[in-house]
């Protein structure tokens, strides 16, 4: 242990000694893993008095796992992901990680900024999905600010993209800070800014099993979208352009409905995405206040996820290409429709749909998409 950390672990414990002080949430960094080339992936575990605790690891700025007790008290990680960090590299899955520089897809990785053509390697088809071939997803952040008091514990996390990475162009200084509080909220904030005019699109992919990794289906799970209309997809799950009113459709989530309900009806939009692969509108442009884009109920465990973003857009997954190949730190194989994912986000390919508005980034600009998570337990 080096002698800063040694200097505050023994003040983190004589503060905690003090009679009438609370020191409830804190921050503990450990190392994840390392990889072939030596260097170490950190980690930094936020913990709160109620049980919940995120562990974040520098691969991705992803979270790894986030455990948090159900309505009996049992506690369960409630992310999927992988036991070990050689598995993030083999079977790369988007587990909890940051995904950027621009989340979702760009048609055939082609955009263009300021009559300026430009493209990014495809890595889906045709198109190019969160950030190319070697997104923000597949580098290592490094951690820079790691804080704790009674409120919350919180854990930042830097990464800077250079000109031309992946085809996008100026030098992108990129944040991630992850914060557990003690009314069991657990929020990321992503901020961004850069030398040149660039596009900048961050969100989280993590995959969510309220009543816990590998165990089963999450089809029976409750949610609510309260968005009036989704974008449809081509073939390649490629937005149309279309806004389409969601009154009628499997996409109707303005009401509590089980996730699996509609998941089978013979729909064109459906079979495009094979099962839920689409982008929800909550409004046409970013708000200036957060407010709730998803709440998901899981009956049997009584584990409550409410989400709050100020994007205008949610693109909601679920789970279509699990397929059983790989397996989590349970040792029990991920299956189609064994979790969902929520990200909050700009719109699809919105550098080549101008009804979109606008992904560019411009210098004096700062980027920011905040994402609170609130778990909660319904009896």
């Amino acid at each position: 242990m080096k002698r800063t950390e040694w200097i505050t672990s023994l003040f983190c414990a004589a503060m905690m000694a003090v009679p009438g002080m609370s020191w409830s949430a804190s921050a503990t960094r450990s190392v994840f893993g390392t990889l072939a080339d030596g260097s170490k992936v950190d980690a930094v575990t936020l913990s709160n008095s109620h049980g919940v605790s995120a562990r974040v690891m520098a691969l991705g700025a992803s979270l790894q796992s986030l455990n948090a007790p159900d309505r009996h008290g049992k506690s369960a990680d409630i992310i999927l992901g992988y036991a070990d960090v050689g598995s993030y590299i083999d079977q790369p899955q988007y587990f909890g990680a940051t995904v950027g520089r621009y989340a979702n897809r760009i048609a055939k990785g082609r955009f263009t900024i300021d009559a300026h053509a430009y493209s990014t390697p495809t890595n889906d088809v045709t198109n190019s999905l969160h950030g190319g071939t070697k997104g923000f997803d597949k580098v290592l952040w490094k951690v820079t600010g790691v804080k704790q008091d009674a409120k919350q514990a919180s854990v930042t996390l830097q990464y800077n993209s250079a000109d031309g990475e992946m085809g996008y162009p100026g030098n992108v200084v990129v944040t991630a800070t992850y914060t557990l509080d003690e009314s069991d909220r657990l929020s990321i904030d992503y901020g961004a800014t850069t030398d040149k005019p660039t596009l900048v699109n961050l969100s989280n992919h993590t995959y969510w099993n309220l009543g816990g990794e590998g165990s089963g289906s999450v089809m029976d799970d409750r949610l609510t979208i309260p968005a009036d209309s989704y974008l449809p997809v081509d073939a390649g799950s490629i937005p149309t352009g279309a806004f389409t009113d969601v009154t009628g459709t499997p996409f109707d989530f303005r009401k509590p409905k089980a996730i699996g309900h509609d998941v089978r009806r013979n729909d064109p939009q459906l079979r495009n995405g094979h099962g839920y692969d689409h982008n929800w509108v909550i409004s046409r442009k970013v708000s200036a206040t957060p407010r709730i884009v998803a709440h998901v109920e899981d009956l049997a465990s009584g584990r409550v996820l409410t989400l709050t973003s100020s994007q205008p857009g949610l693109q909601f997954y679920s789970g279509n290409f699990l397929n059983g190949t790989t397996a989590g730190p349970a040792g029990r194989l991920y299956r189609q429709g064994d979790a969902f994912v929520l990200e909050p986000q700009l719109f699809p390919d919105t550098p080549n749909h101008p009804d979109f508005g606008s992904a560019v980034l411009r210098p004096g600009q700062t980027y920011r998409n905040l994402m609170v998570y609130q778990l909660s337990i319904s009896h």
